[in-house]
């Protein structure tokens, strides 16, 4: 922000676009609805901090830039609060409107709570620092993501994600990475069914990985230093290279690589549509 910058304190603001285009100015302990509900109160501004706010109207903050978003709440009526919105800074809010962050650039993201359906929809270069986050379809075809400390609930996560990278976290999701690329996960919980089918170039390191029917029809899958809990039928027709710390309850027709164990209760290999050139091997015996 520049020198010479506005203050706004105090006051409640429902008109439509009521400080639409603002340049410059810091936002304080303000309220964002009311009566007249009026949308998109902020939309278009540029260089705004907005700091202790509440919000309770529609699209607050689209087609921004360089915006701080500080120790404020979103509640339910705000809806869709940011889209289309570039270099912002998010940092200790509370965040309950569906639909946010969609279609932005350069975002960091930092110790949120956030239940929000449809989170980070179509976005590049963010970044999210030890937040919580509920949500469906999190990060749908968002490219160019890093997480650390995450504590992610919801389903359908990171599908048809690039290029993201996931530290120390722990993700609680169904049918997360779908269609997803160049995904690195490291130190991490993943806990879900039908984890990671179809992805291409997912590598798990030093992970957890805890739920049925997981990385199936998978291109160029990695697992390095892993542990599998109840996770059986694991690997149909993927290309894999894994090394796994424990037991895996079965395998069934892996395509192609190596998979490493110290046991495996079962291996299927049955009515296969695809050749299956896959190597496995255990420290102890193998049941067929």
């Amino acid at each position: 922000m520049e020198r010479n910058s506005k203050h706004i304190e105090n006051k409640t603001f429902d008109e439509e676009r009521t400080l639409y285009n603002q340049k410059n100015t810091q936002i304080e302990s303000c309220h964002f609805g009311g009566k007249s509900d009026g949308e998109s109160a902020l939309k278009e501004c540029r260089n705004c901090e907005v700091v202790n706010c509440s919000f309770s109207s529609r699209y607050p903050l689209w087609h921004a830039k360089r915006f701080r978003l500080i120790n404020s709440k979103l509640d339910t009526q705000t809806r869709a609060p940011i889209w289309y919105s570039n270099e912002g800074h998010i940092e200790n809010c509370i965040v309950n409107g569906v639909k946010c962050l969609r279609a932005c650039k350069n975002i960091n993201l930092s110790n949120c709570k956030i239940n929000s359906e449809e989170f980070g929809w179509k976005c590049k270069n963010i970044s999210i620092l030890n937040s919580n986050i509920n949500s469906k379809y999190f990060l749908f075809e968002t490219e160019n993501a890093i997480i650390e400390k995450l504590n992610l609930t919801g389903k359908y996560s990171f599908q048809y994600t690039k290029d993201l990278q996931i530290n120390n976290s722990e993700l609680d999701t169904k049918d997360a990475f779908w269609h997803s690329k160049n995904i690195k996960v490291t130190n991490s919980t993943i806990k879900g069914e039908y984890l990671g089918w179809y992805s291409e170039n997912l590598t798990l390191e030093n992970c957890r990985i805890i739920g049925t029917q997981p990385l199936c029809y998978c291109k160029k899958l990695k697992l390095v230093n892993c542990t599998m809990e109840n996770t059986d039928l694991s690997f149909e027709y993927s290309e894999v290279e894994a090394q796994i710390n424990g037991h895996i309850e079965s395998i069934k027709n892996p395509k192609s690589g190596r998979i490493t164990a110290n046991s495996i209760g079962k291996i299927i290999k049955e009515n296969s549509i695809v050749k299956i050139q896959c190597k496995i091997e255990t420290k102890q015996h193998i049941t067929q």
